[in-house]
């Protein structure tokens, strides 16, 4: 998972639909924060139940599907592992997914070549030199260029903030610049890890370790991509552990003088290929509208990509098998995207997007899981009011498992869909008990031991679900 970026909005839009949708029968938009949609689609929403009923039975029937993700996701992800773009482990999982989606017997089953410049990191390591030894834990940040041979040897200016930086910018020149910065949330801590090479060397310094993006470590550094301002000298970056950069802040702090050696060896290769992978369930009466699922393939070279995104991966082509499994077909087209090059900026969701520029008009909803799957408790959506008020209503269906909130967001939901998000097509992601998703996430211990087959399962049925009832509705989500 990479951050979200971008914000769209389009008042004129906004206000043309909500007019519409007040004059136009069967839907009604909401107003102050009340949904108003018509008796006649409530009750064609609220028909769904019996559908409900039988796909999560379906799931949590060992005689059934119960375990199946599961399953299917461990032998995958300890068959291949970490699945770095650009790496034959990807390139054979990729390979050993479309077997898998045609012995399913699913619609559609093809890869789309995706293009990019890769980047691979090779041997690299960093320690505390002075006033003693020891060994800090470290992951070269993805796209950092790679130290000399000999490697760097330099003294060391710690900080917490930019701001704090440019307060010791004087002091910087020919230093590593080790960032001590406090974990507010992902989103708003991220920057550090993605723009931190490039402050630090604006002022001369040599390299940069940044405290990894986690509000909980067990000395494990996280991994990341990052990407350099133009007009600055590209300079080394790695994440080091909160540990190591809660242990440097405060000998700094106490007037030590800190060295630290950092030798790293990246390698670029340009040309390189990958693919997305597809796989459709064919509408009946409208097969070229299409409802679309998702998750990426693709992995950093740490762990097993088994949380991210492995299990948002699995749900989504696993949620087609169960529909297909049930002869549940709807009158539009399911279709799953399995993403490559997610981690690296959406490499995969922007070729997607490129490549079919003439029926993105036809996406009525995207989905997608990046942030975990673990136990479901809702939904969270981003679209018009009146699609968010058709969203509540399917969400009252999930109340057997105990997932009916529907919380909806003036913010993109997804990672690769943001970019169809930003197009005003309406996102849809699940939310989850991920309190702990970032302890693991783009490190070592992204493993299968992270994943629960019973909450992959509801995953799964809440993925089927949803993009059933939208792709079959007679009415399609109004957009904003």
């Amino acid at each position: 998972m990479t951050s979200r970026r971008f914000r769209y909005s389009c008042p004129i839009a906004a206000v043309v639909v909500l007019l519409l949708a007040l004059l136009i029968p069967p839907l009604t938009a909401a107003s102050s924060g009340k949904c108003r949609l018509v008796r006649s689609l409530r009750d064609e929403i609220a028909s769904y139940r019996p559908v409900v009923e039988r796909v999560l039975s379906y799931v949590q029937d060992k005689n059934g599907y119960k375990g199946r993700t599961w399953a299917a996701l461990s032998e995958f992800t300890d068959t291949f592992g970490s699945r770095l773009a650009g790496t034959s482990n990807l390139e054979n999982s990729i390979d050993y997914m479309m077997n898998s989606l045609r012995a399913e017997n699913l619609d559609n089953v093809h890869a789309e070549r995706v293009m990019f410049t890769g980047w691979q990191r090779r041997k690299e390591n960093a320690a505390l030199v002075k006033p003693r030894f020891k060994n800090l834990a470290m992951l070269g940040l993805g796209g950092s260029v790679s130290t000399a041979p000999e490697g760097i040897r330099a003294e060391v200016v710690v900080v917490t903030s930019f701001d704090d930086l440019s307060n010791k910018s004087s002091q910087v020149s020919g230093k590593i610049v080790v960032y001590n910065q406090p974990y507010v949330s992902y989103s708003e801590t991220v920057v550090y890890r993605s723009m931190g090479a490039s402050e630090a060397s604006k002022y001369g310094a040599v390299a940069t370790l940044i405290r990894s993006i986690t509000p909980f470590s067990l000395n494990t550094p996280h991994a990341g991509h990052q990407s350099y301002s133009e007009g600055v000298k590209k300079i080394p970056t790695a994440c080091i552990t909160v540990e190591d950069a809660e242990l440097l802040y405060r000998m700094y702090n106490r007037g030590t003088k800190l060295e630290i050696f950092l030798k790293m060896d990246s390698k670029f290769f340009t040309n390189a290929t990958s693919r997305n992978t597809v796989a459709e369930i064919k509408g009946t009466t409208e097969p070229d509208k299409i409802v679309l699922v998702s998750g990426h393939l693709d992995s950093w070279d740490v762990g097993q990509g088994a949380m991210d995104d492995g299990g948002g991966a699995f749900i989504s082509w696993n949620s087609l098998v169960v529909l297909k499994n049930l002869e549940l077909r709807p009158k539009r087209s399911i279709r799953c995207l399995l993403w490559t090059a997610e981690e690296e900026g959406y490499i995969g969701a922007y070729a997607y997007l490129k490549g079919h520029k003439s029926e993105l008009e036809k996406f009525n909803l995207v989905i997608e899981s990046d942030e975990g799957t673990f136990q479901p408790y809702g939904i969270e959506f981003h679209g018009s009011e009146t699609s968010a008020c058709i969203m509540v209503e399917v969400a009252k269906l999930f109340d057997s498992i105990n997932a009916t909130t529907m919380q909806s967001s003036k913010y993109n939901v997804g990672s690769d869909i943001e970019v169809f998000e930003n197009i005003n097509i309406p996102g849809l992601s699940l939310l989850n008990r991920n309190e702990k998703y970032f302890w693991y996430h783009h490190t070592e211990a992204d493993t299968m031991a992270v994943e629960d087959p019973d909450s992959l399962d509801l995953n799964t049925a809440m993925f089927a679900v949803i993009s059933y009832i939208i792709a079959d509705l007679s009415v399609e989500l109004p957009k904003s």
